[in-house]
């Protein structure tokens, strides 16, 4: 890290750099698909294409194209059967990423506010992080659906700023994706990003952060020294 600032608070990503969703999110884009007599992808298939919120995954998945468009009807038809079938699977074979909860504790230690904002709806957040055991670092938690725009716009991570009582210069966003450097860049905010997450297929290098880390256990050490004149 290149920059030089003071960090009051920490905003982290949820899937892809907390949590690897893709198996459960596989499991509930399959069931969907077979609701609608359709062949099912396959969870390789679905990591490529996790990232962009539930309903960029189901046009992808109904069209078996990364860039492709649904038939407005049939994604209607999708997102309902989708949704009814990831609550029955939210937390079933997703994992937190090695490492995850050592740093998230570290970072509490050192007295970094903390917030997980994520496009994924509250609804489904909650319980994620409550099912996998670090619900308690995060006393501020924004879904897709609590701000008027989702991410790469920059609500989330203002709403967040402002709801931990610090200013957005002092916040710094964790991530996995050219979405989230989109995201922080918008806000006007620092980004670290993880290699592990789901970029597209993407080297995660070529984003734009202004680090990446192999882990979150490392970020503690990191903003102490990007704090050191």
């Amino acid at each position: 890290m290149t920059a030089r600032f003071e960090v009051a608070a920490v905003l982290c990503d949820l899937d892809g750099t907390l949590v690897d969703s893709a198996p459960d999110l596989a499991v509930a884009v399959d069931a969907t698909l077979q609701d609608l007599d359709m062949t099912p992808r396959g969870e390789a298939a679905v990591r490529n294409w996790v990232g962009n919120g539930a309903e960029r995954l189901l046009h992808r998945a109904l069209t078996n194209d990364d860039h492709g468009e649904a038939d407005p009807d049939l994604l209607a038809r999708a997102k309902e059967r989708f949704w009814e079938h990831y609550h029955q699977n939210l937390c079933v074979h997703s994992r937190l990423y090695p490492e995850v909860a050592e740093g998230l504790r570290e970072l509490a230690r050192r007295g970094y506010r903390l917030g997980c904002v994520t496009n994924k709806p509250a609804a489904f957040t909650h319980p994620l992080l409550a099912g996998l055991g670090v619900a308690e670092f995060f006393p501020v938690v924004l879904g897709g659906d609590s701000v008027p725009n989702k991410k790469p716009a920059p609500d989330m991570l203002l709403e967040a700023a402002t709801q931990l009582g610090v200013s957005i210069q002092q916040t710094l966003l964790v991530g996995d994706s050219i979405t989230d450097v989109r995201t922080a860049r918008n806000a006007g905010c620092p980004v670290v990003c993880v290699p592990y997450g789901y970029n597209h297929g993407q080297p995660i290098h070529d984003a734009g952060a202004d680090a990446v880390i192999d882990a979150l256990t490392a970020l503690p050490e990191l903003l102490q020294r990007a704090a050191t004149p």
